[in-house]
């Protein structure tokens, strides 16, 4: 919604001496009231609000297209019209062509309207096509669609003891959230995030163990199995169902004899002597970081280090006020917190938590430092030295 036709309405008529496009004075013809809204503000918030419907309401059709193949086979065959697409996918052609005008108006196709022909730009494709590629995003769609499953159960928790367990959310998050992140742990863990770490590379090379606390499904232990071929990697998590997908993905990835996944708390961290212990998006959702900080420094080698990566924000909330910042703080009141709230504790650091909060978390826990070492456009990752 760009115009407010309803304010017309609501304006004098004609002729009163009120100008056109304000709203009119209350009828006993007092002045307004001094937070009368301002019909330039009111436009803009309500133009806002209806981009943001737009974009929620076209998530699920990104969501549509990725299941069912149709940027896929869109980006395989060139431009294409929507029966074409529909006989190549099999899919109802009717239906393909509205998905196809639902892309071209929010700028996810290009169309010719001459032939009514649509395609993939490069852009498009590597973000909606491309999956593994480094810019792929359309994987993490279903986590939105995901929350929205779940409002009711998050509002009981408001409206009780604030607890969600993350294994009540709906299994579409799991998976979603292991591939929104998946393109970015693939560019920089062992490119750039790792050898950011003082000495830990050359550790892991010659051999070295390694602990991924909170692994999900796996990827980032997988991705560390696959680089350091001479190190032993071990994933935990307490969410049973992800360690069995962390173990399918090991088997297909061929390194099932060098890395293993177990169910357990982080706070009850089994084994010693690892040389890094990695955590992905994880501190910040548990409910006691500085006992699962403590654990985990005590079970670091000698010159091992804790490496956590952390949705990137800013210091203040006014800095969060972007993009990114909108979608963690949304995603942290709906998943984050409710998860943390329900393993107990009294810290609950929150999906948008500055660098300061984590470096009082590592510091109470017994390290001696804590440093940002590496920073991309979503994460930041920090290496926290015993």
């Amino acid at each position: 919604m760009t115009h407010l036709t309803g304010l017309t309405s609501r304006t004098s008529p004609p002729g009163d001496g009120t100008p056109s496009g304000h709203l009119s004075p209350i009828s006993d013809g007092a002045p307004p009231p001094a937070d009368a809204l301002d019909p330039q503000e009111l436009e803009a918030f309500l133009a806002r609000f209806g981009a943001d419907q737009a974009a929620a309401m076209h998530l699920a059709t990104v969501v549509l297209g990725e299941q069912l193949g149709l940027y896929r086979a869109l980006a395989a065959a060139g431009p294409q019209t929507g029966t074409e697409l529909a006989e190549r996918t099999g899919l109802s052609p009717r239906l393909v062509l509205e998905w196809l005008r639902a892309q071209a108006v929010s700028g996810y196709c290009e169309h010719d309207p001459t032939s009514d022909r649509f395609w993939l730009d490069p852009v498009q494709r590597a973000c909606l096509a491309d999956d593994g590629g480094p810019a792929f995003v359309a994987g993490g769609a279903p986590t939105v669609s995901a929350v929205h499953r779940r409002i009711d159960q998050v509002a009981a928790a408001f409206r009780g003891d604030g607890t969600v367990a993350w294994g009540d959310h709906d299994p579409a998050l799991f998976s979603g959230v292991a591939r929104a992140f998946q393109p970015a742990f693939e560019t920089h863990l062992l490119a750039s995030w790792i050898p950011a770490l003082d000495g830990i590379d050359a550790r892991l090379r010659a051999g070295g163990r390694v602990a991924d606390v909170a692994c999900g499904f796996g990827v980032t232990a997988v991705l560390m199995a696959q680089g350091y071929p001479r190190a032993t990697v071990a994933g935990f998590d307490q969410h049973a169902p992800s360690i069995a997908a962390a173990r399918q993905a090991a088997a297909e990835a061929g390194v099932a004899d060098r890395v293993t996944f177990e169910v357990t708390d982080a706070a009850a961290l089994p084994g010693h002597d690892y040389d890094l212990v990695t955590m992905c998006n994880a501190l910040h959702e548990m409910g006691d970081p500085v006992a699962v900080c403590r654990r985990v420094r005590d079970a670091l080698a000698d010159g091992g280090r804790l490496m956590l990566i952390e949705p990137v924000a800013g210091d203040t909330l006014a800095d969060n006020r972007t993009p990114r910042g909108r979608s963690f703080l949304s995603a942290s009141t709906m998943i984050c917190l409710p998860s943390a709230l329900s393993q107990g504790g009294d810290r609950h650091l929150g999906a948008q938590a500055p660098d300061a909060d984590f470096r009082e978390v590592a510091l109470e826990a017994g390290f001696r430092r804590c440093d940002r070492v590496a920073v991309t456009p979503l994460h930041r990752v920090l290496q926290l030295t015993p």
